[in-house]
């Protein structure tokens, strides 16, 4: 099931570095980012073979994730935690505020056939 993992970061007075490395189950195929968004949701699938990263980098936004009769709602607001997504993890990005960028890292490249559009 979905879960989130803390990133190391380093704070000093100069600001702070988030490192995205050695934390990940998979070896990383695709990186995107939404932004620009309204108060459309996003997402509403699942995969057959994809494990996704997200990491909310600026504002904030709410994650569903539906695994068979279980639902668990995500906040993701710090650019130094990251929702690790399973594929069979039915997920949809919504409620999104201050100008969110959200970054997906993928273990698959895009593949129309990898999405499921219901829960399991």
């Amino acid at each position: 099931m979905a879960h989130i993992i803390e990133l190391p970061t380093r704070s000093d007075s100069r600001g702070s570095l988030t490192v995205l490395e050695k934390v990940l189950p998979f070896e990383m195929k695709r990186l995107y980012w939404i932004y620009d968004l309204n108060d459309e949701a996003r997402g509403k699938h699942r995969h057959k073979q994809t494990w996704q990263a997200l990491i909310c980098l600026q504002g904030k936004c709410e994650v569903v994730v539906k695994k068979h009769q279980h639902e668990e709602i995500f906040i993701l607001e710090k650019p130094n935690e990251v929702l690790l997504l399973e594929p069979d993890d039915w997920h949809e990005m919504r409620h999104f505020q201050g100008q969110p960028i959200l970054l997906v890292a993928a273990s698959h490249f895009y593949d129309a056939n990898d999405y499921i559009k219901e829960p399991l």
